[in-house]
């Protein structure tokens, strides 16, 4: 039914639920999973200068967040028997990594928490989890 499952996480509670029932459906399935972290880009701008750290520490603290995340994710799988293959993209636009990673692994589910962000940044940033059900051309399994 689903070969090839990918789970987005943020490291928040609400993502390690959707991990969990991603590595147990995986492993119901015999399915293989797929763990996907976005990162953030390094925010540019004409007051780039006064920003508090470097573009390349920037990248280094993201990378060194995404490795944590994912981590726990494959440690989750292996700890079920569960292969997993685990990726971090950089996206300002987090819902449109996720759909075009999707795309590219060639999944066919996908599983992400309902939300991550609360109070007035979900309200002014709207939910990355509504724009991926808008815009994915694959199943996507919402846990709560």
């Amino acid at each position: 039914m689903y070969a090839r499952i990918l789970v987005t996480t943020d490291g928040s509670d609400i993502t390690a639920t959707a991990v969990a029932q991603a590595v147990e459906l995986a492993q119901k399935l015999g399915s293989q999973l797929y763990a996907l972290t976005v990162t953030e880009p390094y925010p540019y701008s004409p007051l780039a200068e006064t920003q508090p750290i470097s573009p390349q520490e920037h990248l280094d603290a993201e990378l060194r967040v995404a490795n944590a995340r994912l981590l726990a994710v494959q440690n989750a799988a292996s700890a079920a028997g569960v292969r997993c293959e685990a990726s971090s993209v950089e996206g300002t636009q987090p819902w449109r990594a996720i759909v075009d990673h999707a795309e590219r692994i060639k999944a066919d589910l996908l599983v992400m928490a309902s939300h991550g962000r609360r109070g007035v940044s979900a309200l002014l940033l709207g939910s990355e989890t509504q724009k991926v059900l808008t815009h994915s051309k694959i199943p996507v399994l919402v846990v709560r």
